[in-house]
């Protein structure tokens, strides 16, 4: 057990490479709301849910709260600042949604094309849909826009079935992780669920035919590059080691205690390099990804996306029948986003959208408010006691 007190809170540090950060009441958000924010932060840390957070609000492209509380490292006591870095799980998979159509406005592909145009794997998928039941031909081609909205029929890492088949190493380059995928049987028929899924894997692989280039590559080149995301990264080395936070949770008889959540760390680079989960950012750097999605596709007079695509990809792409059995208030965007469609109660707005990941990071933009907001821990699980909500519902009071 590793004990953490009242030292634990650490005030926000000032660097060189800190956004600019305006007043808050100059944006329309109230301060002292702010305030209760950062206390909720700091109220987790002294009770040991987690071991640090770095967060940030923006609002009209202009940030007005950018905090850090805690320690990236209990044993270092390394403090948390808004240089930290965080493995942020499948907040990675809209960053490769926004790759693949990069490519789309170019004309390398249309949504509706069958993925086996340029996997020929995927051309002898087959469907087991029921245990025990004869693999058959699927009721029709798993498309492009299936592998976006997670309608494939393919499963997640997770999931037994995947498991038991080795689906996925991180020993395994992309060719062989395709090669593995469609060996295994869909669960469904494409276009008949919604089921969270590696299909964003999948896509890093089509963008990797589509471009002529690895995927890693494409995006450095064509998205993170662009958008000055110097610290999202695949692999952390050189003095970026020393920023990476450690993942912690419940320790047995109280208090927190590293978590081990990958058999290769961060800090060596694996064959695989994953659409799905792959990278590591900072709240500064995500802030500055999820205001180009919130400024329609472009961010500091550079385009990444044309309008109409930037809108298409965040607003609900599930079918009336899908959605539906998905419960009917969140849908799902080609960008891999939730969004909000109809009121559910928790204060936010219809058309919000955001994602989060595994290991204790997620954002929102609300585009009726031109509010960004970025949270990120590295705590397993991902999300204790509510944190997430607790934080946004504060943050939602301090916008006038």
């Amino acid at each position: 057990m590793i004990a953490l007190g009242l030292a634990g809170v650490v005030p926000f540090v000032t660097t060189a490479r800190q956004p600019a950060v305006v007043a808050p009441a100059s944006i329309r958000l109230d301060p002292a709301v702010l305030d209760e924010a950062t206390a909720l932060l700091a109220r987790f840390v002294i009770e040991q849910k987690i071991a640090g957070a770095v967060a940030a609000v923006a609002r009209d492209g202009k940030v007005g709260y950018l905090k850090a509380v805690g320690v990236q490292d209990l044993t270092t006591r390394t403090p948390m600042s808004e240089r930290s870095l965080f493995r942020i799980y499948s907040m990675t998979k809209a960053i490769t949604a926004v790759a693949a159509m990069i490519l789309h406005d170019e004309g390398r592909f249309r949504l509706d094309d069958p993925v086996s145009k340029y996997l020929p794997e995927f051309a002898a998928v087959r469907v087991v849909d029921t245990p025990g039941a004869t693999p058959r031909p699927p009721a029709r081609a798993v498309t492009v826009e299936d592998l976006l909205l997670h309608t494939s029929g393919l499963s997640h890492r997770t999931s037994e079935l995947y498991r038991t088949l080795g689906v996925r190493s991180r020993a395994d380059a992309l060719p062989e992780f395709v090669r593995k995928i469609t060996a295994a049987p869909l669960m469904e028929d494409p276009h008949t669920r919604f089921r969270y899924s590696e299909a964003t894997t999948v896509l890093g692989r089509l963008v990797e035919v589509w471009s002529g280039q690895a995927f890693d590559a494409f995006l450095s080149t064509r998205v993170l590059g662009p958008l000055r995301m110097s610290d999202t990264v695949f692999l952390v080395e050189g003095e970026r080691r020393a920023r990476l936070a450690t993942v912690y949770g419940p320790a047995p008889g109280g208090g927190l205690g590293a978590v081990d959540i990958e058999a290769v760390p961060f800090t060596e680079k694996p064959a695989l390099i994953e659409g799905a989960v792959g990278l590591v950012s900072s709240v500064p750097d995500f802030l500055r990804f999820a205001q180009m999605l919130l400024d329609g596709g472009t961010l500091d007079g550079v385009r990444l996306l044309t309008p109409e695509t930037a809108r298409r990809i965040v607003t609900n792409g599930l079918a009336p029948e899908i959605l539906k059995a998905r419960g009917g208030s969140k849908g799902w965007g080609l960008a891999n986003v939730d969004v909000l469609v109809v009121p559910d109660g928790s204060g936010a707005s219809v058309g919000e959208y955001g994602w989060d990941g595994t290991a204790g990071t997620i954002f929102w933009n609300d585009p009726s408010t031109r509010t960004a907001i970025v949270l990120m821990t590295q705590s397993s699980p991902a999300n204790p006691d509510r944190l997430r909500q607790q934080f946004k519902a504060i943050v939602q009071r301090a916008v006038r």
